[in-house]
């Protein structure tokens, strides 16, 4: 009688553990795809393709699964909040400002949300891309 308990209480816990360890596979590949997109934009250092690889990385690292959108939303936070920092210990127009933060945002949230990244494609880049 203590056997079934137990065994319930066993397939319970390892099911559980099972879903943690798919979250992080899940948010390492994403970890992977968005440091994939960020190489790549800057590889390509094509004027006004940032968007595009900002939709391209949150885009591919939602689709591997909860995980994985996890991984884009706190990578794409903290690179934003770096950002600003910088642009306070910068003088003058970096040309990265609050107006430009919220763009990247809503890129970030285009790719994210399943959209299409191509949305932000700049005409001109290369295939590779």
């Amino acid at each position: 009688m203590k056997l079934f308990p137990g065994l319930l209480f066993c397939s319970l816990v390892l099911g559980v553990s099972g879903q943690w360890y798919s979250f992080v596979g899940e948010a390492a590949q994403g970890a992977w795809d968005m440091w994939r997109a960020y190489s790549d934009m800057r590889e390509a250092n094509y004027k006004n393709s940032d968007k595009y690889f900002h939709a391209r990385g949150n885009y591919d690292a939602a689709q591997r699964g909860p995980g994985g959108a996890w991984a884009a939303k706190v990578i794409s936070d903290a690179r934003e909040n770096s950002q600003r920092i910088t642009d306070l210990l910068r003088f003058g127009d970096s040309g990265h400002g609050a107006e430009d933060s919220k763009a990247d945002q809503a890129a970030n949230e285009w790719g994210r949300s399943g959209k299409d990244p191509n949305h932000f494609r700049p005409a001109g880049l290369p295939d590779k891309y």
